[in-house]
């Protein structure tokens, strides 16, 4: 009899806290904000539609272009890529490139600021791509928005 005594007391001591457990209410407790961005976090302005441009041409490495750093994966770098032979795209929406920015950059090659993953694929292929002037240099630096691969090799 004190074995199965035991047993029962044993059985309500694990059954009490999962009682407890079980009533308490699911999700946030009401009033805290939750999901992406974290609260608190000053988010980045949307990018200008004046600033961006759209081109075509070739990607490759850029030169004494090493391997890719570790931080490749999350930090955009404009020290990997190149486009090269662009050509601007003059079927944009109105208003986009209409900054001094924009409007200057007519260079036939552009830095790429993107993260690794998203040129990686299109090495070595004709590719359109949009984004935002940065610099109005000889090769200046356009910060990668948009990607999409026209050719599978360049010519």
């Amino acid at each position: 009899m004190p074995t199965r005594a035991a047993c029962l007391v044993g059985l309500m001591v694990i059954a009490l806290p999962l009682g407890a457990w079980a009533q308490q209410p699911a999700g946030p407790p009401p009033g805290l904000k939750t999901g992406n961005p974290t609260p608190g976090t000053p988010q980045p302005e949307p990018p200008s539609i004046a600033d961006r441009i759209t081109v075509t041409g070739c990607l490759h490495l850029a030169p004494g272009a090493r391997a890719a750093p570790a931080s490749a994966a999350t930090v955009p770098s404009d020290s990997r890529y190149v486009l090269t032979g662009a050509k601007k795209d003059g079927l944009v929406p109105p208003d986009t490139g209409t900054s001094s920015a924009a409007a200057v950059a007519s260079a036939s090659s552009y830095r790429l600021e993107a993260l690794e993953s998203q040129l990686s694929p299109f090495l070595g292929t004709r590719i359109e791509v949009s984004g935002a002037v940065k610099g109005t240099t000889e090769a200046p630096v356009l910060q990668l928005e948009f990607v999409r691969k026209l050719a599978a090799k360049c010519q």
